[in-house]
């Protein structure tokens, strides 16, 4: 006896024709729960393999996790096959997820070293270096926001994350080669955007 929950999804495995994660997304878009559980059980480990290199705290991972699932099944009616992949879009999501835990996480744990040691006043120099820094950041955010979704994704992934090229290729499910020329045509787009000299 297959379990309610677990019907499609044996189906769609052991069927002649499985369902693609496309597929899937597009029907728990349409609140199919037995597809949800079936794209939970193929992009769970992925998922979560993205979460805890980010987050690393185990538990926190887990919490993450559970919260890009409870977001893919509320924003599924937003996938569009034709700008990516189902697993793209649920990867980049979870590292955006996982990113805001860690700055959450970081902000909390500064504003307690700040009251900690009484430290009320900044001096000027400290300022000033914060919005440089703050300055240069939405720089590279905006940057990154020129690229493509493909690009971005794939910089980000190699970048931010620490994937090979060989891992991002099989992350984003592209050919290596198709990535390895998106990261060159992306760098080169960000370094013109930046105006960083060569």
């Amino acid at each position: 006896m297959i379990p309610e929950g677990r019907r499609l999804h044996a189906v769609v495995e052991t069927g002649p024709t499985p369902a693609s994660e496309d597929e899937l997304l597009l029907a728990t878009a349409r609140g199919d729960q037995e597809a949800f559980a079936a794209l939970y059980d193929r992009l769970a480990p992925l998922v979560h393999g993205i979460v805890r290199r980010v987050v690393r705290d185990p538990a926190q991972s887990e919490e993450v996790s559970q919260e890009v699932f409870v977001e893919i099944w509320r924003t599924a009616v937003r996938f569009d096959p034709d700008r990516g992949t189902a697993r793209s879009w649920a990867l980049t999501m979870a590292h955006r997820r996982a990113i805001d835990r860690v700055r959450s996480e970081q902000s909390a744990r500064d504003r307690t070293e700040r009251v900690a040691h009484g430290q009320h006043a900044r001096d000027f120099d400290e300022v000033s270096e914060r919005v440089e820094v703050g300055i240069e950041h939405e720089q590279v955010r905006s940057a990154l926001g020129s690229l493509t979704d493909l690009q971005r994704q794939a910089v980000e992934l190699a970048y931010y994350q620490g994937y090979t090229y060989r891992e991002v290729a099989e992350l984003l499910d592209t050919p290596l080669g198709t990535i390895k020329t998106r990261m060159r045509d992306g760098l080169i787009r960000l370094r013109d955007a930046l105006g960083v000299a060569t």
